[in-house]
């Protein structure tokens, strides 16, 4: 690979051992996937927070790159941990699990990176412009970054998105270049669809239609006249979920979609499809719901007004996590909202969600309207599921 000289000098150890171990992760990188050189990011999302996922070998890691002066050189935030920050009592989290959280959070903050703690960096302050050049992990904003921002980014890794993070930099391949961010397949939906979880519901199909396939990666989707930023939210969460979609283009929504030509190969969805997927979903029974879960990803302050709105007088009778980023958590403080959601014996869990959490073996049927949330249950948890709309959801809770 063509390095700069200040690149070199990265890998020759001018700036210490942590930003030399972080570019030599890059220059492999870059050579495995054919790269003629490294980029500058404007800004990094690390995934492989939640100590339940990293446990000690990955602790470890990031203490030696704390240790070794790695210091974050672009804006930089993290997804969720496995527990509240604040509140992880409450939430039934450990002590013992407590104590080696705030180790990854502490080794994090020591690299200058910020401790945000969401799967939504665009809502908390990281927000790329179009064609910013960015390093972020998780899957459901990288989807959103590409396509929703016209960002462009790799799906990383947590070392990988480290190490950018780290050098400012990320080897030149895949999203980042304009040739492969063309559409190869249409998608014609020919039915209307609204709500987060229709638009879960729709992604699964979409997902896992070009994933049988093993020939297409971005598809050139029209038929949608319009979609809010919360159910774009959670359609980049599906699609990414089921499919390892990381770019898709949405005629006349998605700010490249108009740049690209129509791909002749098709594929069409109807509404019984749509249908199916939402059935498919469920294989709990709705009268042995025990958890109760909004936010995957994490809500946005639309749908905690929406939220606070239902719930007003209500109590809830299962337990309930609303899961958000604490930024946006704070604003509900402000508006009001935080107050009557609790009232109502609902419980924030700012800073993680039920995917990362370490709840398994606690509960045995979630209620939700994610997709995303629905998949990662049972793969993680061995929970059933009952997958419903926003407002059902919220039903569902108060009996």
């Amino acid at each position: 690979m063509k390095l700069t000289e200040q690149e070199q000098a990265m890998l020759e150890g001018e700036y210490g051992w942590a930003t030399k171990k972080a570019i030599e992760i890059l220059v492999t990188l870059g050579e495995i996937y054919g790269a003629d050189n490294l980029i500058p990011v404007t800004s990094v999302q690390i995934a492989g927070v939640s100590y339940d996922n990293l446990g000690e070998a990955g602790l470890d890691f990031l203490d030696k790159m704390a240790k070794g002066g790695g210091e974050a050189r672009v804006l930089t935030t993290l997804n969720p941990a496995g527990m509240d920050i604040e509140n992880w009592e409450q939430l039934g989290i450990s002590t013992e699990f407590a104590e080696n959280q705030r180790r990854v959070i502490d080794a994090f903050a020591r690299m200058k990176v910020i401790t945000s703690c969401t799967c939504t960096p665009y809502l908390s302050g990281n927000l790329p412009t179009y064609r910013n050049h960015i390093a972020w992990a998780e899957s459901s904003a990288v989807a959103f970054a590409n396509s929703v921002l016209g960002a462009r980014t790799n799906r990383e890794g947590g070392p990988s998105a480290l190490a950018a993070s780290l050098t400012g930099r990320t080897p030149a391949y895949g999203y980042h270049l304009t040739q492969n961010r063309s559409p190869d397949i249409r998608v014609n939906l020919q039915t209307d669809i609204q709500g987060t979880f229709q638009f879960g519901a729709l992604g699964k199909v979409i997902g896992e239609k070009i994933k049988r396939t093993g020939n297409y990666k971005i598809p050139f989707m029209d038929g949608i006249s319009s979609a809010s930023l919360e159910e774009l939210k959670s359609f980049s969460a599906s699609i990414a979920t089921y499919g390892g979609i990381t770019l898709f283009h949405i005629s006349g929504l998605t700010p490249e979609a108009y740049l690209m030509a129509i791909p002749n190969i098709h594929i069409s969805i109807n509404r019984d499809e749509i249908n199916q997927a939402i059935d498919s979903l469920t294989d709990g029974n709705v009268d042995e719901i025990d958890f109760i879960s909004l936010g995957c990803p994490h809500l946005s302050i639309n749908e905690i007004a929406q939220l606070a709105e239902l719930l007003k007088g209500q109590k809830v009778e299962k337990e309930f996590w609303i899961t958000t980023s604490r930024f946006t958590k704070d604003m509900a403080n402000r508006m009001g909202y935080t107050e009557v959601i609790e009232a109502s014996g609902a419980k924030f869990a700012a800073d993680t969600c039920c995917v990362v959490a370490p709840i398994k073996g606690r509960f045995k049927v979630l209620a939700t309207d994610s997709a995303k949330a629905c998949y990662y249950a049972y793969a993680k948890n061995k929970f059933k599921t009952v997958f419903l709309s926003f407002e059902d959801v919220v039903r569902s809770a108060i009996g």
